[in-house]
């Protein structure tokens, strides 16, 4: 059966509805949750030239070019009062096809498919956003580091490098006719070769380096963090993926349409040298066995609405798992995949909060949240403590005095039955 734009979004609208999460559009961290006054300088870094990265390879920033959006691509940067420094990449979405590429997120009602963001949103701003980038807030464990923001304005979580041409399905609401082509740039990849590049020349010297990121921006942060880590040799590596678990399908996994419409850029070091098939939930797995002296760790609600509602359009495209009902079937996948790595990796740990909100680390919720016990900003803390001993823990007790531990509500990681 041909799947239309509209059935696609209904997929999607439904799995929402069914977790009760409100705001579908907007929940997408298109935009950040904001305090208001900037409370430390940030430099804008606008139109980067190329640049040839630690690949070899010549890399050039550009944002989607879906029609009547500006291509244009920057970043931002700024220097803290440490010799640490905090990479952040930016979620929004993502498209692999006719349908989810003909739907971006531009400011539209919430009623209306919106799937991608295709530029960098005018009024981008990291000093007014909350979270870690709070930096006058004493319990902020970053407030001090130096700090690179990665707008995400690719569709394809920051590892594409493609250029690639769909068929428009038709979107009134941008007077974008069906059967058009619609060419999309998937250069998430080179962007943050590019950004990375820019980094490594400004930040030498750094002890300590966080990558980080939210939704589409936790795979980024995840994929590429193997490059972090090759950038910054001396350093100690940590990485942070926010709403971001990899609850995918093996369709998604190996289509193309599907991930591979990116040709994504996974160091094979890493991933191996079938990466275009690896299974989403071993993007983490696999980082975090090759780095041992890394510390990865995964944030998620136990029902994560936005997780849930792309889960829902990707079974609806290449075909459900064992349990029809997406919300269940992505719970049960998540929960089993969180468990499995907390017992086998000893340098990785999650945090899992109860509700179906979407994303924590730029929301004043890392401040407030601690429904699994400590806070998720206390959390990050004694991940980049300096405490002897958390390698020789599995992240279930103290032992070693290592603080940093798996933690999860009472309850959320419990198999739901299929209904």
């Amino acid at each position: 059966m041909r799947k239309t734009l509209t059935s696609v979004w209904w997929a999607w609208c439904g799995a929402v509805a069914l977790v009760g999460s409100a705001g579908v559009a907007q929940a997408i961290d298109l935009e950040a949750n904001r305090h208001g006054t900037p409370s430390l300088r940030w430099e804008r870094i606008d139109s980067p030239a190329p640049v040839r990265g630690l690949d070899g390879q010549v890399h050039a920033a550009t944002c989607s070019g879906f029609p009547g959006t500006d291509p244009r691509f920057s970043f931002w940067a700024r220097k803290g009062q440490s010799r640490n420094l905090a990479i952040y990449f930016e979620g929004g979405g993502a498209c692999w096809d006719n349908n989810t590429c003909s739907a971006p997120l531009v400011g539209l009602p919430p009623e209306v498919p919106q799937f991608f963001v295709p530029q960098v949103p005018p009024g981008t701003d990291p000093a007014t956003m909350d979270g870690l980038f709070k930096t006058d807030n004493p319990a902020n464990p970053v407030r001090d580091w130096d700090m690179v923001y990665i707008p995400y304005c690719t569709g394809d979580i920051h590892i594409g490098s493609a250029t690639k041409t769909y068929t428009s399905v038709g979107n009134p609401a941008l007077g974008l006719p069906a059967g058009v082509p619609v060419t999309i740039q998937h250069r998430g990849f080179d962007n943050f070769m590019v950004v990375l590049e820019w980094a490594r020349k400004n930040f030498r010297g750094a002890n300590k380096v966080l990558v980080a990121g939210s939704s589409a921006g936790g795979y980024g942060a995840t994929a590429n963090s193997p490059w972090v880590a090759r950038a910054f040799p001396s350093a100690e590596l940590y990485v942070v993926a926010d709403a971001s678990q990899g609850v995918t399908n093996a369709g998604f996994d190996n289509g193309n349409p599907g991930r591979n419409s990116w040709n994504p850029q996974l160091d094979r070091r890493t991933f191996g040298n079938n990466s275009p098939a690896l299974p989403g939930p071993e993007l983490m797995r696999r980082a975090a066995q090759a780095d041992r002296d890394g510390r990865y760790a995964q944030f998620t609600t136990s029902f994560d609405g936005v997780q849930i509602g792309f889960y829902a359009v990707m079974a609806q495209q290449f075909g459900a798992g064992s349990c029809p009902n997406p919300v269940v079937e992505w719970h049960n996948k998540m929960s089993a995949q969180l468990q499995s790595d907390a017992s086998s990796l000893r340098n990785f740990r999650h945090f899992v909060a109860a509700g179906q909100f979407h994303t924590v680390l730029r929301s004043p919720a890392v401040y407030t949240e601690s429904s699994a016990g400590p806070t998720v900003a206390t959390w990050l803390g004694d991940m980049l403590a300096n405490r002897r001993g958390w390698e020789n823990g599995n992240g279930q007790g103290h032992r070693g005095g290592s603080h940093w531990r798996n933690e999860a509500c009472p309850g959320c990681l419990v198999q739901v039955p299929c209904q």
